[in-house]
């Protein structure tokens, strides 16, 4: 990891510099944190893509979108991470068009799902697109990324990880949760990876001489559609209702969530192998963004290793 430069506790949304001839791609872009992002990066005159799951809902996003950022350059890609065809697919459309990428955010996610389900691949519904979507997708970018790079002006490969990644240890032997299902030790156990592989891939963009950075952020506990969401347990229904008359309290905005990842993206101040939160009450809220805590079991370079050739043998993915 590159040593962090002296860092501005001050550092917002505004101080985002120019974008444009910058190109992005955001996924989960159509609510919550990536929404945010993405309107950011519109007002700096950032090409956008915005990367979403269902066609419907991206196709509103963009149009509110271009509505409160007059002018935006954003275009809709509909692909579904939880299905390793739908990315190949995208990527594979993506890469034919020739067009510069500057900043790929891996931001969508599920969470907490209540009863174990699977993926279009039969794997673990949010190991599989939290970790191994994101996995597959930024493989299979990244010779854009590359061409899109220099050391002047490095590509970026941002990725979102969560608080809830200290709270549990990676079951080597269960990834996909078979032997025994728990919604958030399943969805604790992704933001883990999530942050392991940030790591590695830094490692292994370095072994190689390569201009791209990997830096990963969180955003705290923000009130977005993850939180709110319908599909949860019982528990998680319960806990998000005591709480619910305090968000202000204890929760970000989304707007306030997107700060990390709108750091990581686009500071110069952002470094290699970085990792970037909210800096107020336990990290779980603030305007105020810089280095995040990690816990030691996402620094095990060697676990970090063999879930990375895991990965490759699942999504059938091998970074160049």
């Amino acid at each position: 990891m590159v040593h962090p430069k002296t860092m501005s506790s001050t550092w917002k949304a505004k101080d985002i510099p120019p974008l444009r001839g910058r190109r992005f791609l955001i996924t989960g872009a159509n609510s919550g944190i990536g929404y945010h992002a993405a309107l950011e990066l519109a007002r700096r005159d950032a090409g956008l893509v915005l990367g979403c799951r269902n066609r419907q809902r991206g196709e509103a996003a963009l149009a509110r979108l271009k509505e409160e950022a007059p002018g935006a350059r954003a275009e809709l890609a509909v692909f579904d991470l939880s299905s390793l065809e739908s990315v190949h697919r995208f990527a594979a459309e993506e890469l034919a068009r020739q067009r510069p990428l500057h900043t790929l955010i891996n931001n969508a996610g599920v969470m907490a799902v209540a009863r174990r389900a699977e993926t279009a691949d039969g794997f673990e519904m949010q190991f599989g697109t939290n970790v191994l979507g994101h996995f597959a997708l930024t493989g299979l970018l990244l010779p854009a990324l590359e061409r899109s790079s220099t050391h002047e002006n490095p590509s970026r490969v941002v990725t979102i990880a969560s608080l809830a990644h200290k709270r549990t240890d990676l079951q080597m032997d269960d990834l996909q949760s078979k032997r025994s299902y728990s919604p958030m030790r399943a969805y604790q156990q992704s933001k883990l990876a999530d942050l392991m592989f940030s790591f590695e891939l830094s490692r292994r963009l370095r072994a190689r001489g390569s201009s791209v950075l990997s830096i990963a952020a969180h955003p705290g506990v923000a009130a977005t559609e993850l939180f709110r969401g319908q599909d949860r347990s019982a528990a998680f229904r319960v806990a998000r209702t005591i709480v619910g008359g305090a968000i202000g309290i204890f929760l970000n905005t989304d707007a306030e969530g997107a700060l990390p990842t709108l750091y990581a993206a686009t500071s110069a101040e952002a470094v290699d192998g970085g990792y970037y939160g909210p800096q107020g009450m336990g990290e779980m809220r603030g305007e105020a963004v810089g280095p995040a805590q990690v816990a030691p079991q996402a620094r095990d370079a060697k676990t970090a290793a063999r879930l990375w050739e895991l990965c490759e043998g699942w999504t059938g993915v091998q970074f160049p």
